[in-house]
């Protein structure tokens, strides 16, 4: 059987997903961002729903290589189920680029609307859909390329991380137009190109201003320990070493605080691989931690609450007083798919969770937890990807917001850089500190403006300390929220529902 060949426009569409995948960390090419997708934009109208595909396939081929690390190396799934889970969710996502420049090319021919509008609105709008369609993964918007560039980032706390991406896009979009039209000797888009090129201008200005100000001081400070305790995820869950496990928590912990006074210390999501709960001497161990030093104490560890007669377990963070004692409990709202649940898991008891040791989670809701006489949020894992959450904690009152994960599941790979570049827009949204506390790192502190002032090497055994800031500066982002991409969406809708009655007419 000979299989279709894909033409020249196709593989000119891929490569623009692979340019646009380098802009991204671990190589930081952020500048390549503002015209990777030129090259795909001048031959989607050929191929409308393939271009954009093509161009998909190609990005997150290259920006989720890391997948198959996670899925052999701790999923222990044979390399060819992995290939195949991996090459499923690369398509599943290629889709929403496909989607975008189908629908552009759709209402240019349609309606006669210029793609240097519509395709940047559409982009926002289904990458803010990919943000919650079947629990949502918005892992590297467009906009998270930036974050090696802060003047072009600052803007975060006006539209959040979909502003920025809008901006690419428009810049990406105009640029290939002005490219058609000297092509094909018509006259250059100069209304397009002049919005764009103010909008950009607009964007870096309002970020040197921004960076100018005082954004990260604070009246009140707080010192933090980060203890990055570097524990093997290949034993992580093996009872034999909890006891190891604590001990090397609670040296690390004495240490940093014998090194200056210390008002909190983080230690990373599950740094307690049993149930805290229950009382036992590993718990009494841990509690002494916090007596000892005189110091509050967050740290991540499995919980359960028992519903109906029914266990529920939670994904949790306890802080616990300098006397040892529970001032308070967050668990985990947004879960890992297949990590830590198995969507639809009742239908489908052929597929097992990536993660061993504990049954399906469940999800908390937000629940700032006390710092003296401050509130903290507690991001566990990857909900530091989730703007939503972080401005929902933030509304609660939160002062800080801490990210507590455990990220040796990548390996040496780029996901670590990446994961940190989208937590950093977490205190851009909402001007906010953010302390880090990673298992093999990154850890890190975050100040508002998204510098970072402490970071740590990955898989090295250590504990840093660092001065952060208590209070939110009041940002467009945290009172209004995700306005520009529903606007985009909305904007999208109607124009596609105008598209269908032009045609039902003709």
């Amino acid at each position: 059987m000979n299989l279709p060949r894909p033409d020249r426009s196709t593989l000119i569409a891929l490569g623009s997903g692979l340019l646009l995948a380098l802009s991204f960390p671990r190589l930081n090419l952020a500048p390549l961002a503002w015209l990777a997708l030129v090259p795909m934009v001048l031959v989607m109208e050929r191929h409308p729903f393939r271009s954009g595909f093509a161009a998909g396939i190609g990005f997150f081929g290259l920006v989720l290589y890391w997948l198959n690390i996670v899925m052999t190396t701790y999923g222990q799934m044979h390399p060819v189920f992995s290939l195949a889970a991996y090459l499923m969710l690369v398509v599943y996502l290629a889709l929403f680029f496909g989607a975008a420049t189908w629908a552009a090319c759709r209402l240019r021919e349609q309606l006669g609307w210029s793609i240097i509008l519509t395709l940047p609105v559409f982009w926002v709008g289904f990458e803010f859909v990919r943000s919650f369609l079947f629990s949502g993964f918005p892992w590297a918007s467009l906009g998270y390329s930036q974050i090696s560039l802060l003047p072009l980032v600052q803007s975060a706390d006006l539209a959040g991380v979909y502003g920025i991406s809008f901006l690419i896009l428009l810049c990406n979009a105009a640029l290939a137009q002005l490219i058609l039209a000297r092509r094909n000797h018509q006259p250059p888009p100069w209304i397009g190109l002049g919005v764009a090129l103010l909008l950009l201008a607009a964007n870096a200005g309002y970020g040197l201003l921004r960076l100018q100000q005082d954004l990260d001081s604070r009246e009140q400070t707080a010192k933090v320990a980060l203890v990055q305790g570097n524990i093997d995820q290949a034993v992580k869950w093996d009872p034999g070493y909890q006891q190891a496990t604590v001990e090397r928590y609670a040296e690390l912990s004495r240490q940093v605080v014998a090194e200056g006074d210390v008002d909190l210390i983080i230690w990373p999501e599950s740094a307690t691989p049993f149930y805290f709960q229950e009382e036992g001497p590993l718990a009494t161990k841990v509690a002494a931690v916090a007596s000892e030093t005189g110091t509050e104490l967050l740290f991540g560890s499995p919980a359960y609450e028992v519903v109906n007669r029914r266990p529920r377990y939670l994904n949790s963070a306890f802080m616990l007083s300098p006397q040892g004692e529970v001032l308070g409990r967050s668990d985990k709202i947004h879960l890992v798919p297949f990590g830590e649940y198995v969507p639809l898991g009742r239908y489908l008891p052929f597929i097992n969770k990536l993660v061993v040791g504990i049954g399906d989670f469940s999800p908390g809701t937000v629940k700032p937890l006390p710092l003296g006489q401050n509130l903290v949020g507690v991001l566990v894992c990857f909900e530091g990807i989730f703007p939503e959450l972080a401005r929902d904690y933030v509304r609660e009152g939160s002062q800080l917001l801490i990210n507590i994960t455990n990220d040796a599941w990548f390996g040496r790979s780029s996901a670590p850089a990446q994961h940190l570049a989208m937590t950093r827009f977490r205190a851009l949204e909402n001007r906010i500190w953010v302390a880090r506390a990673a298992n093999t790192g990154i850890s890190a502190l975050i100040a508002p403006s998204g510098r970072l002032t402490l970071e740590t090497p990955i898989f090295e055994t250590l504990a840093v300390s660092g001065t952060v800031g208590l209070g939110a500066q009041p940002t467009i982002y945290t009172r209004f929220g995700d306005l520009l991409p529903i606007f985009c969406l909305l904007f999208g809708m109607v124009g596609l529902v105008k598209t269908r009655r032009r045609y039902g007419r003709s």
